[in-house]
């Protein structure tokens, strides 16, 4: 199955015009696409099926609990399939059969190892709240701050772990896809290994070999790598992140981009 792929749009302030991709069957949105909502009125009638991964600045200045069905309830209205913490099997033009498995997965915090040392968990929680004042949300009335953050991510992980590790082939291929990014190895080559970046990656490399291929968006630099598992099958990660354009990030970004399930 060909896979339209696109993420972090931003188009409550980037000026950009989505465009189908030639020979795709299917568009994989992964989240960030418009922190008002209103941008996703642009994949209404897509000419092949949507998939759609939330991404955090879906949840900016909004109550995790009321925008959660509030955000299905609008992919519904337009046409879109919204997955979190859902699987979808869809057959492709050849008869083939993909399994979909799909969460946002919040950033445990984690990236860099258990937060047991005093002054990393320091250094990595004061850096997440960072980005959790950025979005203003609150969940279940009160301010969603970095602990809540990686409570809902164990939550992400342990549903996604499960859903990996099933052993029932009526599928012939598992694509996983995540807002946040799965391996260190897809860090945004501009900050590299620092605190901050725990709040970009997790540390799922372990669950990689679930999937023959996983995508993902939140770090504003595309990727597109493979990683080769004991066994000799491999795991091909992608992100075709646009990013903002002030910033530079947009520069290269093709917003056609297809990869092959």
């Amino acid at each position: 199955m060909k896979l339209q792929i696109l993420s972090d749009l931003h188009l409550e302030t980037e000026a950009f015009e989505p465009e189908p991709a030639p020979g795709a069957e299917l568009l994989v949105l992964v989240g960030d696409v418009d922190s008002t909502w209103a941008g996703l009125e642009r994949f209404r009638g897509w000419p092949v099926p949507v998939l759609y991964i939330a991404g955090n600045h879906e949840f900016d200045g909004r109550e995790l609990s009321q925008a959660w069905p509030a955000l299905r309830e609008r992919c519904e209205q337009l046409g879109l399939t919204m997955l979190e913490r859902e699987t979808r099997v869809l057959t492709d033009a050849q008869g083939r059969r993909i399994r979909f498995v799909a969460t946002i997965r919040w950033s445990d915090l984690a990236l860099f190892g258990p937060l047991s040392s005093a002054a990393q968990r320091e250094r990595v929680l004061r850096s997440a709240e960072y980005f959790m004042r950025v979005m203003r949300s609150t969940r279940n009335g009160v301010p969603f701050d970095a602990a809540g953050v990686r409570e809902e991510a164990l939550a992400c992980r342990a549903w996604l772990a499960a859903e990996l590790a099933q052993t029932t082939q009526d599928w012939d291929t598992t694509v996983a896809i995540t807002h946040y990014a799965p391996s260190l190895r897809s860090a945004d080559p501009r900050y590299g290994s620092q605190p901050g970046t725990a709040s970009f990656c997790n540390a799922d490399d372990d669950l990689l070999a679930g999937a023959a291929l996983w995508i993902h968006g939140h770090l504003h630099a595309r990727q597109d790598y493979r990683v080769t598992h004991p066994d000799g099958r491999s795991t091909r990660v992608v992100c075709n992140a646009r990013g903002h354009a002030r910033k530079g990030e947009a520069e290269g970004f093709d917003g056609t981009l297809t990869v092959d399930a």
